[in-house]
């Protein structure tokens, strides 16, 4: 994470700042950048031994590049998903069932359509549904 940053271009910065603050305020400035520095250092050493001792020594191996956001492709995902095949176990199970139940009874109705074809009509007597918690 260099951020665009450069050898040069941190000079630049540097001799800008220098003459910026000014010959007298230098070293204090240099002094608490510094500072600042050693705050940042201890502060990540702090959170490398609080992340080992909370997670044990398990965290050196984890393979951190396999967690990295980047990576996902969403239309990956969802195609995965969608072409996913489901178990047999589970088809053949509910067919098995259903075929009996079927040849027993041939005057059996069809079964309800899964999503209405309709949409409820709301009116005044008939709001929408209405979470109060949610809002």
């Amino acid at each position: 994470m260099d951020f665009g940053l450069t050898i040069e271009k941190l000079f630049l910065i540097g001799v800008i700042a220098a003459f910026i603050i000014g010959p007298e305020r230098l070293p204090k400035a240099a002094e608490t950048f510094a500072r600042f520095v050693r705050k940042v250092g201890e502060y990540l050493r702090d959170t490398r031994s609080r992340m080992r001792d909370e997670m044990g020594p398990e965290i050196d191996e984890v393979d951190w590049k396999k967690l990295d956001p980047r990576q996902y492709d969403p239309r990956r995902i969802i195609r995965d998903a969608l072409l996913e095949d489901a178990p047999a176990a589970t088809t053949t199970a509910t067919a098995t069932a259903v075929a009996p139940a079927a040849a027993a009874a041939p005057s059996a109705v069809a079964p309800a359509p899964r999503f209405p074809r309709t949409r409820p009509e709301f009116t005044r007597d008939n709001p929408p549904p209405y979470d109060v918690e949610a809002t």
